[in-house]
């Protein structure tokens, strides 16, 4: 567990979780200091061997290796007093070095990320995109377009990347990187990470882009001091991330937490996923535009044009009541979803993210109140729900975190 030692009195911030599970500790105690101080950001030898529970003898040992490697450097850390000996040194990763991309895919706009093996962003970029269903070659091209212009702002080129990570949203075998469904790819079962490793030419991990939030939040948010938390999206689908002991929790297919295509009612709205009842087609961007065609009298074509949404919202706020049922309903679909997850899984947190949290029908004291009612809380701790308003660049972040964990093992894993 992170000892608050120097990092916490420079203000540093690290990357990673705070709290690693026993099962983090399996690659070898050269990798388990690497992954230690950048996780706090800096961190004296002494912080390392209270944090990691070895000798101060393998602590200097490992870390005279780690600097030699170039993965380390010292810097002076805490001032110390006028006349006390010399100022005190603390460890850093070095920075700039063996960067990783992270990618979010969406229906409007994709966004990638450069950052390096301290966890530091290099460079970002964003490229607007057709929200329409693709074939799989045209979607790999975007990508490799998007490589592209991320590589020429940062002012490197593609061997300086260790690995890519990439977030998109729909059904996703995280271990054999197939997409056996997303409402971004025409068909289905596409061998999306094998595609595009050969496009680029290096090793590509993906997930569900729920998942990928996630780990932004255990990686770079409010997560990292957590052991157990849950994350809920609310975008263009309604996604869902679970993390028990300190590890993103994928079922055993690594399909599990579909929170937006779990079952509120019975041949109840369509879904695009093509079943009916969904939550997400109650809640989920194109089940609000979908309603607000209609209370704004506006045709059934502009319905998926999220500048809908938006009016929709200003009408509810100025007092236009069918606009508000609109989003009351939302909010109360969401109250269930909640409970259920609650119900499920007990997380002392849950994070409630994505554009459509900037509406606070969705979040209304109102929404929570309800969602305690429907779950079994008698003598039981509240559960705690924070509301997170990311933009897409921080979901990059997290499938950038997918890259890292790989690229850690590669170059330190030995």
């Amino acid at each position: 567990m992170y000892d608050a030692g120097s990092a916490a009195a420079a203000g540093v911030r690290g990357c990673g979780p705070l709290q690693p599970s026993q099962s983090d500790r399996t690659g070898g105690l050269r990798q388990q200091v690497f992954v230690h101080v950048r996780a706090t950001g800096q961190s004296s030898r002494a912080d390392i061997a209270r944090g990691l529970g070895i000798s101060a003898g393998s602590v200097s040992a490992l870390t005279s290796d780690l600097i030699q490697s170039g993965f380390l450097e010292e810097v002076e850390d805490t001032p110390r007093e006028a006349g006390r000996g010399r100022p005190p040194v603390a460890l850093r990763v070095v920075r700039g070095t063996r960067c990783v991309i992270g990618i979010k895919l969406a229906d409007a706009r994709h966004s990638a990320v450069l950052v390096d093996l301290s966890g530091q962003t290099v460079a970002d970029v964003t490229l607007p995109t057709a929200g329409a269903r693709k074939p799989v070659a045209a979607l790999v091209e975007e990508v490799g377009t998007l490589v592209d212009r991320l590589l020429t702002e940062a002012g490197q080129d593609i061997a300086c990347v260790a690995g890519l990570g990439l977030g998109i949203s729909g059904i996703v075998e995280h271990d054999t990187g197939q997409v056996p469904w997303s409402p971004l790819i025409a068909g289905r079962d596409t061998a999306l990470a094998a595609l595009l490793a050969d496009r680029l030419g290096v090793p590509v991990r993906i997930d569900n882009d729920a998942n990928v939030l996630t780990l932004a939040e255990l990686w770079f948010g409010s997560g990292r001091a957590r052991s157990d938390f849950a994350v809920v999206t609310v975008e263009h689908g309604v996604g869902m991330g679970l993390v028990l002991d300190n590890r993103l929790f994928r079922g055993s297919r690594g399909m599990g937490m579909e929170l937006g295509h779990t079952k509120v009612a019975l041949d109840g709205a369509l879904c695009r996923c093509g079943q009916r009842g969904c939550l997400e087609a109650y809640l989920a961007d194109y089940a609000l535009a979908r309603e607000a065609a209609t209370a704004l009298d506006r045709p059934a074509r502009d319905a998926g044009n999220a500048a809908v949404i938006d009016a929709l919202f200003a009408e509810a706020k100025a007092g236009n009541a069918a606009a508000a049922t609109i989003f009351r309903r939302a909010g109360r679909y969401l109250a269930l979803g909640l409970a259920n997850v609650v119900q499920l899984f007990d997380p002392a947190l849950i994070i409630l993210a994505g554009e459509r949290m900037r509406y606070d029908y969705l979040y209304s004291d109102a929404v929570l109140r309800e969602m305690q009612a429907l779950t079994l809380a008698e003598g039981r701790t509240t559960c705690e729900i924070a509301t997170h308003v990311w933009g897409d660049l921080v979901w990059a972040q997290g499938a950038a975190a997918l890259a890292l964990a790989d690229a850690t093992d590669a170059v330190l894993g030995a």
